[in-house]
C-alpha cells in the first residue's frame, strides 16, 4: 500500500478512465487510486473493475447510486482515505485535464517542501490553460479574482480541482459540515484550510481541456460559487478555527 491515494470521481468516463489509471500507475512514485463512480450509464465502472484484476490492492472503486455531486464524491473519498491511514490524499479529474506526471510535483510540495496542501494552479504563473474557449478562460480567471476579494485568500486558482492534502488537513476540517456539492466545494475546502492556518502552496501546472468525453460544467455550478462564497465568508465570522493537535 502506498502512502498516497488519488481520488478520481467519474460519470461517463469510459473513453478516459483506463488511460488515466495506467498513466498514474506508470509513474515512478507509487500512488493508489480510488475511483468514485456515480452510476455511469456507460462502461466506466466495468472498465475499472476489470483493471482491478491487474492492480490488486492499488486500484479501488466506490459505486454510488447516482449523480450526487462532486463535493459529496470527494467527501466520501476523504473518509475512505482517512480510515485507511493514507498520509497524502489527492483530487484529480479523469479526463487528462490534469497531467498525471504533475501528481509527483504536488507530492513533492507536501512531502519534501513541508506544505500541508498543494494546489495544481492554472494561474500561479500567468494563465496556463489549453483548448478552453476564451469566454471560459475569462470566466474562470475572474471568478478566482472574485474569490480572492471576497475571502481575503491569496490563492490565485481557488476553483482548482487538482489538489494534494496532508492527512492532518482532512482530519481537522469537519468534512460532514462542508456545505457545497458543486465546484464551489473546491473553494470551500481551500478557504477552510486557509482559515485553519495550514501551509498552502500553489504549484504551476498546464491545464488542458478534455479531448474525449463530455464536460460536466453548468451555469448552476457557477451560480452556486458566486452567491455561495458570500454566505461562506459570512458564516466564517461565527466559527472557531482550531487545529487538531
Amino acid at each position: 500500500m502506498s502512502d498516497s491515494l488519488v481520488i478520481i470521481p467519474t460519470y461517463k468516463e469510459e473513453e478516459n478512465i483506463k488511460s488515466i489509471i495506467v498513466a498514474i500507475f506508470a509513474l515512478k512514485k507509487d500512488f493508489d487510486i480510488l475511483v468514485i463512480d456515480d452510476n455511469s450509464p456507460d462502461q466506466t465502472a466495468n472498465i475499472v473493475k476489470e483493471l482491478m484484476k491487474n492492480f490488486p490492492h492499488r486500484l479501488h472503486i466506490m459505486e454510488r447510486a447516482g449523480k450526487l455531486g462532486l463535493g459529496t464524491a470527494y467527501i466520501s473519498g476523504f473518509h475512505y482515505a482517512l480510515e485507511r491511514h493514507y498520509e497524502y490524499i489527492f483530487e484529480m479529474d479523469a479526463d487528462f485535464s490534469h497531467n498525471p506526471r504533475d501528481l509527483e510535483l504536488l507530492y513533492k510540495a507536501c512531502d519534501k517542501d513541508g506544505n500541508d496542501m498543494a494546489i495544481g494552479s492554472r494561474y500561479a504563473s500567468g494563465v496556463n490553460v489549453v483548448n478552453w474557449p476564451m469566454s471560459r478562460v475569462l470566466l474562470s480567471y475572474f471568478a478566482s479574482i472574485y474569490v480572492q476579494i471576497v475571502t481575503g485568500m491569496h490563492i490565485k486558482d481557488s476553483t482548482a480541482g487538482f489538489v494534494c492534502y496532508r492527512k492532518k488537513v482532512l482530519q481537522t476540517i469537519n468534512l460532514d459540515r462542508v456545505k457545497f456539492v458543486g465546484y464551489a466545494f473546491q473553494i470551500e475546502m481551500k478557504f477552510t484550510a486557509w482559515k485553519f492556518g495550514f501551509k498552502i502552496k500553489e504549484v504551476p501546472i498546464i491545464f488542458t481541456n478534455r479531448t474525449l468525453g463530455e464536460s460536466k460544467m453548468s451555469t448552476g455550478i457557477f451560480s452556486e460559487a458566486v452567491f455561495g462564497i458570500i454566505r461562506m465568508k459570512f458564516r466564517s465570522y461565527f466559527k472557531s478555527y482550531v487545529k487538531v493537535a
